[in-house]
């Protein structure tokens, strides 16, 4: 049986779909529902059970859970980017975590998680997935910080050859619908792009960069769900390791994608960034995937261009963007 935790949210559900295609209906899903829009992520997926987050990790500290769990994606976190409390962020992100890997360890199970390249701040240290590099480290936001936390704590207490850590880099694709301001440019701006034949970018406050030209690791929630699969099919691979495409697109690209998708040409309106994010914005992100590659991972990501075309062609045009 595997356990998938924030399976109603936007890569936690496609992950449980992902899985159900290649057979795996043998899931127990762990998130809550606290929206009704999230309902749907999950309407058509098969699973055995879905427990509510809180009431799965009593049980876990009250060795209540069933022996026959084998594996634990823990997808579910708290990732508001714009959350400040950072109490509420660490018991979210830090300890929840810390527990539900301690049960996994202690009961033989395997542990997948998510990360986030939030962790690498401004990229000025870069953005090498290597342990040494993971205490220099120094996180934008207390959401970077909580994640931070995790994967440290990991590293110090050397439990890295247990347990497998994905450092999400910008992902975007269906069933991201419920995540409100903190859903992808794509989805935010689709509806203004088809209408009104805009697009609104934030301008740049930094000399030597364009406005638009601030550069993200764009991955497709598709191909997300593709490298999660090639962790669970070799559970000999442990370790932390990002995951993004490795290469760093420009939000004028992104709009001109979006744009290409509905054949319109591209106009773009540059607007004031808030200040309370200005000294927390990432200019540039782009993942080192040799870690990744070493493993003999051999999958292909998709470019922006056909990722965004298949987003808006085949989801967001069609006036559905869940994923079934």
């Amino acid at each position: 049986m595997i356990v998938i935790t924030g399976a109603a949210g936007f890569i936690g559900s496609v992950l449980t779909r992902f899985l159900n295609s290649r057979g795996r209906k043998d899931l127990l899903l762990v998130d809550r529902i606290e929206k009704k829009n999230k309902k749907p992520n999950i309407e058509h997926a098969e699973y055995i059970e879905f427990i509510d987050r809180d009431d799965f990790i009593n049980d876990a500290e009250n060795n209540r859970l069933s022996s026959e769990i084998e594996l634990v994606l823990h997808i579910g976190a708290c990732t508001d980017t714009t959350e400040f409390n950072l109490d509420y962020l660490l018991r979210q992100n830090y300890e929840y975590s810390k527990k539900l890997c301690s049960w996994c360890i202690n009961n033989n199970a395997g542990f997948i998680y998510a990360s986030s390249a939030a962790v690498y701040g401004d990229g000025s240290a870069g953005f090498s997935d290597s342990d040494d590099l993971t205490p220099e480290l120094k996180p934008l936001n207390p959401y970077g910080v909580s994640k931070w936390k995790f994967d440290d704590w990991l590293i110090k207490n050397r439990l890295t050859d247990s347990v497998t850590g994905l450092r999400f880099f910008n992902v975007f694709g269906p069933n991201e619908y419920h995540k409100d301001k903190m859903a992808s440019v794509i989805f935010r701006s689709f509806p203004h792009v088809r209408e009104k034949g805009v697009i609104k970018l934030f301008k740049s406050y930094r000399e030597g960069i364009a406005h638009g030209e601030q550069k993200r690791d764009f991955i497709y929630v598709k191909d997300i769900v593709k490298v999660i699969g090639y962790f669970i099919d070799n559970p000999s691979i442990s370790g932390i390791f990002n995951l993004g495409t490795g290469a760093a697109r420009s939000f004028n690209d992104l709009a001109a994608s979006m744009f290409s998708a509905v054949n319109r040409e591209t106009k773009i309106e540059y607007i004031e960034m808030p200040e309370e994010i200005r000294d927390k914005y990432q200019y540039f992100t782009e993942a080192d995937m040799t870690r990744l590659y070493s493993t003999g991972y051999k999958g292909k990501f998709s470019t922006l261009e056909e990722s965004v075309s298949d987003y808006i062609r085949n989801y967001l045009l069609n006036e559905t963007s869940a994923y079934y």
